[in-house]
């Protein structure tokens, strides 16, 4: 299976900020959406960063209820790792035990075109061996 058969299946659109965003905007956003992870973008709409709920905690205990007022650009993650919709789950598990987060963009030709979570790729992995493992029953109890 590959990502953008996951991608199928969720919702069209990215949430997105700016780096100029507070952190407290974020949350807001994070929050209000049940979602983990936001994409940072520039002015051109290219992939400029990610904050993840995870980054907002570090930067509240690192900096108090100071953290709330600080940029975007302060906080979020650099030098993000992506995929392309092309990616197998495999893959993209690997990617994200290795690099040790939980949300991964999708871009194709410099766009952003969504964003997977772990538990997408989980949820996906676990229908995917559940198929096999129905098939294989099928395939025992006839053979």
């Amino acid at each position: 299976m590959i990502i953008g058969q996951i991608l199928k299946s969720k919702p069209r659109g990215v949430m997105t900020a700016r780096p100029e965003d507070t952190i407290q905007e974020i949350s807001l956003r994070l929050s209000s959406r049940k979602i983990g992870a936001i994409v940072i973008i520039d002015e051109r709409g290219k992939l400029n960063g990610i904050i993840s709920e995870r980054d907002i905690i570090r930067l509240i205990a690192e900096h108090g209820e100071k953290a709330l007022k600080m940029p975007a650009r302060d906080g979020m993650t650099r030098g993000v790792v992506s995929c392309t919709r092309e990616c197998s789950i495999d893959e993209i598990m690997e990617t994200m035990t290795r690099g040790r987060f939980r949300h991964l963009p999708v871009v194709e030709d410099d766009s952003i075109i969504g964003i997977v979570s772990i538990g997408d790729v989980v949820k996906h992995y676990t229908a995917e061996v559940e198929l096999e493992v129905t098939a294989m029953r099928g395939y025992l109890a006839t053979g």
